[in-house]
C-alpha cells in the first residue's frame, strides 16, 4: 500500500536541456497525476537559480546537476544546506564543442590528432602553449555551473593533455541556452554542456564537436532529482510517489519507438528552446559533429533507464568527490564514502523500484571504468544489464581506494595532503 501523501501540488524546476526528458514525461503523460499529485514544471535560467530555490522551499524538487547535492551538504561553495537524491535522471548526454575558428586553429597545428577524438585535446594545447608564448589571452573555455560533470569532464580532458585548467585555459560559467549565442558572439571559443546546445552550435555552423563525453567515461552519471533534507523528511509519501512517476516516465523515454514524439513534447512543449531537428539526431543516438551535416553515431549516447541509470550510485558520487578535492573545491579531508552515503540515498531508490516490480542492483557502488562493454551484476532479483563504464585514459576508480586514484591523475591543485586524506577513509572505532 503506497504511503499517504503530505503534499499533493508540487513545483519541480528544469534547466532546457535533453536531459530534462523524464519530468516533462510524467509531466504531460499524466504520470504525475496518477501517483495523485499536481505538479508545475518551472523552467530555471541557470542551475543557480535551481540551487537556491530548491535551499529556499520555492521549489519542492528539481532537475539538478549530480554534484550539486554533494556541494550544496558540504557547504562547497556560496550555500550549505543539506541536500539528497534517490533518482538519477540518466546517463551521458554531453559534448565539448569548440568554434570552428578554434577547430581550423586546431587543424593547422596539428592535424593528426583530429583524426581520434581522444587525442583531439593534443591539438588543443598547441593552441594554448601558441597563444600563452606570443602573449595573447588564454582560451576561454564554457561550463554550466563550477560543480558540474561539465565542469570535472573539461577539467580532466584538459588536463590528459598536460594543461593546467586554472592557469592555462580561462573557464566562464554560462547557462546552457546562453552557450551558442556566446560563442558566436566571441566571447568564448569553446564549451562543455548537454544536448541539444552542441547540436544546435553544428547546425548553425558555429561550433565544431571536438568530443563526446562518452568517449572521456562512457556512460558518465549526469542529472539527478535533488531535495533538501529537510523537505524529503516532511514528505516521505510525496517523495515516493514522485520517485515511482519518474521512474516510469523514464522507462518510456528509452523505448525507441518513444523517441521521436519525446522530442516533440520537449520542443513543443516549451521544456527546450530548441528546433526539432537539433533534438532528434542525439536522441536516435546520432550526434552532429562539424560541417557539411556530419555525424556520430554513439550507441546509447541518452540512457534514462536502461542499464538501472535511475540508480543514484555512490561511487559516482564519490568520483565527483575526488574531483572536488582534486580541483581545490572541498579544502578539508573527507571521509569519501560516508560523504556518498549522506547524500546519495541508494536504499529508498530501490525500495522504490520494488513497488514497481523493477529490479536493482543490490550494492551501493562499484568499481568504475572496468567494462568495454555491457556487462551483468547479479543481485537477489536477478541479473542486473550495466552500462560500459570505461575512461578515456584506463583509469580504473575504485571507492575503497581514494587516495590511490587522487595519486593516480594530475594532482596540482589538491589542498588536502593525501595522508590526511588516507587517514579520513579508514574506519572509525
Amino acid at each position: 500500500m503506497s504511503a499517504p501523501l503530505e503534499k499533493r501540488d508540487l513545483r519541480i524546476g528544469v534547466t532546457p536541456l535533453t536531459d530534462c526528458a523524464p519530468i516533462a514525461v510524467a509531466c504531460e503523460r499524466g504520470l504525475f497525476a496518477e501517483e495523485g499529485l499536481r505538479v508545475e514544471v518551472s523552467r530555471e535560467p541557470s542551475w543557480a537559480n535551481i540551487r537556491d530555490k530548491v535551499a529556499a522551499g520555492v521549489l519542492d524538487a528539481a532537475h539538478m546537476l549530480a554534484p550539486m547535492p554533494l556541494a550544496a551538504s558540504l557547504g562547497a561553495g556560496p550555500l550549505h544546506q543539506p541536500m539528497g537524491t534517490a533518482l538519477s535522471l540518466g546517463l551521458g548526454g554531453n559534448a565539448i564543442t569548440v568554434s570552428l575558428a578554434l577547430w581550423r586553429r586546431m587543424e593547422a597545428l596539428d592535424p593528426d590528432a583530429l583524426e581520434a577524438p581522444a587525442a583531439r585535446v593534443r591539438a588543443l594545447a598547441r593552441v594554448a602553449a601558441q597563444r600563452r608564448a606570443a602573449g595573447m589571452p588564454a582560451l576561454r573555455l564554457a561550463l554550466v555551473f563550477p560543480f558540474s560533470m561539465h565542469a570535472y569532464e573539461l577539467r580532466y580532458w584538459l588536463a590528459s593533455a598536460g594543461l593546467d585548467p586554472d592557469r592555462d585555459v580561462r573557464l566562464l560559467v554560462v547557462p546552457p541556452p546562453r552557450m551558442v549565442a556566446e560563442l558566436e558572439a566571441g566571447a568564448i571559443d569553446g564549451f562543455c554542456v548537454g544536448e541539444p546546445w552542441n547540436s544546435v552550435a553544428v547546425r548553425r555552423g558555429s561550433g565544431v564537436v571536438a568530443l563526446a563525453t562518452h568517449d572521456l567515461w562512457n556512460h558518465a552519471p549526469e542529472k539527478v532529482l535533488g531535495v533538501s533534507r529537510a523537505w524529503a523528511e516532511r514528505h516521505p509519501g510525496t517523495h515516493r510517489a514522485l520517485l515511482r512517476a519518474l521512474l516510469r516516465a523514464a522507462r518510456w523515454c528509452d523505448e525507441p519507438g518513444h523517441r521521436a514524439e519525446l522530442a516533440r513534447l520537449l520542443a513543443e512543449g516549451g521544456y527546450v528552446a530548441a528546433p526539432l531537428d537539433a533534438l532528434l539526431p542525439s536522441l536516435h543516438d546520432e550526434l552532429p559533429v562539424g560541417p557539411g551535416g556530419a555525424t556520430r553515431r554513439i550507441a546509447h549516447f541518452h540512457v534514462f533507464d536502461r542499464f538501472a541509470a535511475g540508480f543514484p550510485w555512490r561511487s559516482h558520487a564519490a568520483w565527483i568527490l575526488t574531483q572536488m578535492l582534486r580541483w581545490g573545491q572541498l579544502e578539508k579531508a573527507l571521509d569519501v564514502r560516508a560523504a556518498a552515503a549522506d547524500v546519495y540515498w541508494t536504499e529508498l531508490h530501490r525500495e522504490v523500484a520494488a513497488e514497481l516490480g523493477m529490479a536493482r542492483p543490490q550494492i551501493d557502488e562499484k568499481i568504475e571504468g572496468e567494462h568495454a562493454a555491457p556487462w551483468k551484476l547479479a543481485g537477489a532479483s536477478g541479473e542486473t544489464l550495466l552500462a560500459p563504464d570505461r575512461f578515456l585514459d584506463g583509469a580504473r576508480f575504485d571507492p575503497a581506494r581514494v587516495a590511490d586514484s587522487l595519486r593516480a591523475c594530475a594532482v596540482h591543485a589538491l589542498r588536502v595532503p593525501l595522508d590526511e586524506l588516507e587517514a579520513a577513509q579508514r574506519p572509525r572505532g
